[in-house]
């Protein structure tokens, strides 16, 4: 696919079938990929962008060009929910189009599965959307050309490594609505291209943001109230989905039989955690999006793949207990309709000075690539060129936000060096060659994956 013109029937008609105008931003980023796509070496991009922003469409679009030029594409989602999400969406916009899309997670068994897995490898199915069943030995593509990994933080590097080699050097799109630390320090290094959606649709209502002290718990509840009496609907979150021992913690099992019986007991409740069976959770969340329940109550299960229009208040329980980029994806489950949202953080007055600095930040801003920019200076950004995803890297002098200017230089003269030799080879270039290999042997692979 690199380097090659084709005329494009079909995401033409895709876009004039859309039935909305793609925003600016969408349309720069697209333009982006579309120059990456004409590159004679693979893509390797990252698009972040907030829940909301369109970064789906614009993925879909992506596939189009792919699969206009005979190759199949593959999506790979966290969750269940999510995947399904994505092959709703994907089946209802290119199935007039004549695009066969199949869809791939661990509840398709027996039978079914061994069919699914033929029609892959034959090319029939353009578009494979799964979760972590994608990247299975037995998944075997025609011809693999775009592999897209959403929420990208979700996976492992290893993960996205084995996604990629389901391909012959396929163009690899990551998407987040929060860059990872890794991810972020690794752009400033330019592995990764980085593509910004940074408008958002119209009417796209904002979210407020405020951290409560446990003795204000009277007040949060007193906020839920009055958006379910506008006919709104909420989310509960808890840390954990049963007590436990160790953990002095509130549960989402016990506590929310707790609010029904002494506090909401004249709303609907639910409950969901990731250990009910797929078809539980479908049920439940069916039934939330129908409005049959007023109060959600739930685990980080949410987190990715949930929409709800009508939900306009969020209460995170011990926000503390969790890391930014999860307090800004569950944000990211409200604000979806017209409506203005309030995402509430209930934080424990023992709270560390990290757990302060982590609040503070979703009080003061929405933005997705300032939040990652904090959580980098907090967590460190983990291995460049290995497994972990956040902490200490192996530096032994150079720290990633303070030495920016330097590290910019670094990398200026580490592009031109790779142009002028890619392989080392000249006599000047031997000893680097050298240490480089002896440091990093068997790791260097997977400084390429986003």
């Amino acid at each position: 696919m690199h380097g090659v013109e084709y005329v494009f029937v079909s995401f033409v008609l895709f876009r004039q079938n859309l039935g909305f105008s793609l925003t600016g931003a969408q349309r720069r980023v697209l333009e982006e990929i579309e120059t990456d796509l004409r590159q004679p070496r693979p893509m390797n991009r990252l698009i972040q962008g907030d829940v909301g922003s369109g970064k789906t469409i614009v993925s879909l679009l992506a596939c189009l060009k792919a699969i206009e030029c005979g190759y199949q594409s593959a999506i790979m989602a966290p969750t269940e929910v999510l995947a399904e999400q994505h092959f709703l969406t994907s089946h209802r916009w290119l199935e007039p189009l004549g695009i066969q899309v199949a869809l791939l997670t661990s509840s398709v068994k027996g039978s079914e599965r061994e069919e699914l897995y033929g029609r892959v490898k034959t090319g029939e199915f353009q578009l494979v959307i799964g979760t972590h069943a994608l990247i299975q030995e037995t998944v075997e593509f025609q011809r693999l050309g775009l592999a897209i990994i959403d929420e990208q933080h979700k996976f492992g590097v290893i993960q996205r490594a084995v996604l990629k080699k389901k391909g012959e050097n396929p163009d690899v799109l990551v998407m987040t609505a929060t860059p990872i630390p890794r991810t972020l320090a690794l752009t400033y290094y330019g592995d990764l291209d980085v593509s910004v959606i940074d408008e958002m649709p119209p009417g796209r209502m904002p979210v407020e943001t405020r951290v409560f002290p446990e003795s204000a718990r009277q007040k949060v509840y007193q906020v839920v109230r009055e958006e379910i009496g506008r006919g709104r609907q909420c989310f509960i979150v808890y840390p954990l989905v049963e007590e436990s021992e160790k953990l002095e913690l509130k549960d989402a099992t016990r506590m929310a039989d707790q609010l029904q019986r002494e506090v909401f007991p004249e709303f609907r409740m639910g409950l969901l955690h990731g250990r009910m069976g797929s078809d539980e959770k479908e049920a439940v969340m069916m039934e939330f999006k129908r409005g049959g329940i007023q109060i959600l109550v739930a685990t980080t299960v949410i987190e990715v793949g949930i929409d709800i229009p009508n939900a306009s208040v969020m209460v995170v329980e011990h926000a503390e207990r969790f890391g930014l980029s999860q307090l800004h994806q569950l944000r990211g489950r409200i604000g979806r309709g017209q409506h203005f949202s309030k995402c509430l953080l209930l934080a424990q007055y023992r709270s560390s000075e990290e757990a302060k600095v982590r609040l503070k930040t979703m009080e003061m801003t929405s933005d997705g690539f300032k939040i990652a920019e904090k959580d980098l200076e907090l967590r460190g950004p983990g291995e460049f060129l290995g497994v972990r995803q956040s902490g200490i890297p192996d530096f032994r002098v150079a720290h990633i936000l303070r030495d920016t200017p330097i590290l910019m230089e670094a990398r200026k003269e580490a592009f031109w060096l790779i142009h002028e030799d890619p392989e080392l080879i000249l006599p000047n270039h031997l000893d680097l060659r050298k240490e480089l290999m002896k440091r990093w042997r068997g790791r260097l692979e997977l400084a390429t994956v986003g």
